[in-house]
């Protein structure tokens, strides 16, 4: 059998302060094999039960659990302990009444937070890719790797609010002026605002944001905020 491209661990000390791991322990922990998410911007699932939510103690236990099928992201059976959990995945565990999503809290770039069961088949996924393809259709490519071939009147750096795992897009969320959004990354990752303005990219400048946070307003790409609502967020996210 061909094995999976990318290796299967990680140092330690190398790893993203965001997955809560010790840092005075083994030298190697598992990291996030190639797939929807970045590996820089996602937890392998058996440090996310292990050590982010600390429901088990040691690795034997965490692959216990994921082999026998009790973790479940977007509503999907996930039996990989390096599949990545990212911005906005749904976390269920089999045995547990809490659901999880993972959203950037506290400049944070993922944390999970506790959400009703009744949002647990709603996702917001951000549009980073329309292509025209044979057929003249249209296939849209979202921040998580996903795809999907749609009519949907939406263009890239929008949200859309889907419904999971069926793929289906119940509603688009704009990024324009007066759209509420959270900021994915850096100092300001967690923090909600109003955008102000949108600025068009150049040959040497992205395209970027204006957004008022509180009293403040800062100017940011676009590739580091994702809509959330019009008036407030449209989904739980903190």
């Amino acid at each position: 059998m061909v094995s999976i491209a990318g290796s299967k661990k990680l140092k330690r000390q190398m790893s993203p302060i965001f997955w809560g791991i010790t840092r005075k322990d083994d030298r190697f922990v598992v990291t996030v094999r190639p797939g929807g998410h970045s590996k820089h911007a996602a937890i392998p699932s058996a440090v996310f039960i292990r050590d982010t939510l600390k429901l088990a103690t040691t690795l034997r236990e965490a692959k216990s659990a994921i082999y026998g099928g009790k973790i479940k992201v977007d509503g999907v059976i996930r039996k990989s302990l390096h599949h990545g959990i990212g911005l906005m995945d749904v976390v269920e565990l089999d045995g547990l009444s809490d659901v999880y999503r993972l959203v950037p809290k506290n400049s944070m770039v993922l944390q999970p937070i506790v959400i009703n069961s009744s949002e647990k088949t709603k996702k917001i996924v951000k549009v980073t890719s329309k292509l025209t393809i044979k057929g003249s259709k249209t296939q849209l490519g979202f921040h998580d790797g996903r795809s999907l071939i749609s009519d949907t009147k939406v263009n890239v750096d929008d949200s859309c609010v889907m419904q999971i795992p069926e793929q289906k897009i119940l509603d688009v969320i704009k990024l324009e002026k007066g759209s509420r959004v959270i900021v994915t990354s850096g100092i300001n990752a967690g923090h909600i605002g109003k955008v102000d303005e949108i600025k068009e990219g150049s040959f040497v400048l992205p395209r970027r944001a204006a957004v008022n946070i509180g009293e403040r307003q800062i100017e940011i790409p676009t590739d580091l905020i994702m809509a959330v609502g019009k008036d407030k967020p449209v989904i739980q996210i903190e």
